[in-house]
């Protein structure tokens, strides 16, 4: 499986990067391939490839607000969830986002 998912918060200076991360972490205890692109007050950092796009099960947005680039997913389910949510708790987030896909391609 892979996912891939965007972080951004209204400052975009900490829980952008600490919610990236801990999807990234979570992913990784969980045996899944992840790729979290962050945009924040830094610019774009970890940005998702049209390919790895195109390879993703879904993408997960973690944000509050509007995101960018959003043409690269067109035809993807996309999971949106607060950002602080997915900073509290990434496994459960991951969890039910893959519960969801599962269902819509079952």
């Amino acid at each position: 499986m892979n996912i891939v998912g965007i972080t951004a918060c209204p400052a975009g200076l900490a829980h952008t990067p600490m919610a990236a991360r801990a999807l990234e972490n979570a992913g990784e205890k969980m045996n899944i391939n992840i790729k979290i692109e962050q945009q924040g007050a830094m610019g774009t950092i970890n940005k998702i490839s049209k390919e790895e796009a195109v390879n993703a099960s879904f993408v997960l947005i973690a944000s509050d607000q509007k995101v960018t680039g959003m043409e690269r997913f067109k035809g993807k389910k996309v999971i949106r969830v607060g950002i602080n949510t997915a900073l509290a708790k990434p496994e459960s987030v991951l969890k039910k986002c893959i519960a969801l896909w599962e269902n819509k391609e079952g």
